[in-house]
């Protein structure tokens, strides 16, 4: 069983930036593309950003480009998304996700196996 654990969110002002964290722990696994939803109260969930876990590949909606980057450190089983010059609508409840298989087209919430129960991100304006 995959377990993951979001940390890192809280409240910041807009233009600020915050470093999101996502533990993973309880089964090893390769070619997991890990990614990053969030949801704000009445909306879906979207899709922000996605990497492969060995192959270093990453993905962002349009949105989110040139002010997110996700990273990862596999020695310690962590994935992390850094944002910046955050806005009041990346106001969000942020989930980190993984897709068990290879880099192929991971975007939608269905594509995705394992889920952590989210950080709150609060943008002030």
């Amino acid at each position: 069983q995959v377990q993951l654990v979001e940390s890192g969110g809280g409240l910041v002002q807009a233009g600020g930036s915050l470093r999101l964290s996502c533990a993973a722990s309880g089964r090893t696994f390769t070619n997991a593309v890990m990614g990053w939803f969030r949801q704000a109260p009445g909306k879906e969930r979207a899709f922000v950003a996605r990497i492969s876990w060995s192959g270093g590949l990453t993905d962002y909606t349009n949105s989110v480009k040139g002010r997110f980057t996700i990273s990862r450190d596999n020695a310690k089983n962590m994935v992390y998304l850094r944002m910046n010059s955050l806005k009041p609508e990346d106001t969000a409840v942020y989930y980190c996700a993984a897709a068990l298989g290879p880099w192929a087209n991971q975007k939608t919430v269905s594509d995705y196996n394992y889920w952590g129960k989210g950080t709150l991100v609060t943008v002030s304006s």
